[in-house]
């Protein structure tokens, strides 16, 4: 049995605890997340492998979407082979057009048997009326090539061309 938190990227003190059954596969712990704030679970969403830091890493798709069949889902990963050491990390987008997103944490993991799962045994807070605007910043660019600064010298300068001549 798996205890895991939840929590939504909002300025707010949003979170849920909740206990799942270790042989559960992503979609189902999907559908418990969703459905633990109040979402139907009928909207595209994903989970992200993480580091201690929480920097985002590979995909986890709803659906498999390799043109080959052979990529990873939700349905495919299983929550204990995903996720196997207490304090491992995922974060979860739920509903792409809206961007909601959380932090998951594995807190516990025990080998007692627990029946009637999933359950949520913590709910703070109320999840918004509208998910938080994301800010998406993006690494400067390096200049491997050091020609950012001469990007026009090799056809002079554009600002100084004439174009009405044409």
């Amino acid at each position: 049995m798996y205890k895991i938190r939840i929590i939504l990227d909002t300025k707010e003190d949003v979170i849920r605890t909740i206990l799942v059954d270790n042989h559960i596969n992503l979609e189902n712990l999907h559908t418990t997340i969703a459905t633990s704030f109040g979402f139907g679970g009928k909207e595209m969403a994903s989970f992200y492998r993480t580091d201690d830091e929480w920097n985002q890493g590979e995909e986890i798709p709803l659906f498999n979407m390799d043109e080959t069949g052979e990529g990873i889902s939700m349905q495919t990963c299983i929550l204990k082979d995903t996720l196997p050491n207490v304090n491992n990390k995922l974060i979860y987008v739920y509903d792409f057009l809206n961007m909601w997103t959380f932090y998951v944490d594995v807190i516990e993991i025990s080998s007692e048997e627990k029946a009637n799962l999933p359950l949520i045994i913590l709910s703070v807070g109320e999840i918004p009326d509208e998910a938080p605007q994301k800010e998406f910043v993006a690494d400067k660019s390096i200049d491997v090539f050091g020609d950012e600064e001469d990007i026009d010298d090799e056809f002079g300068h554009f600002d100084d061309f004439d174009y009405n001549e044409y």
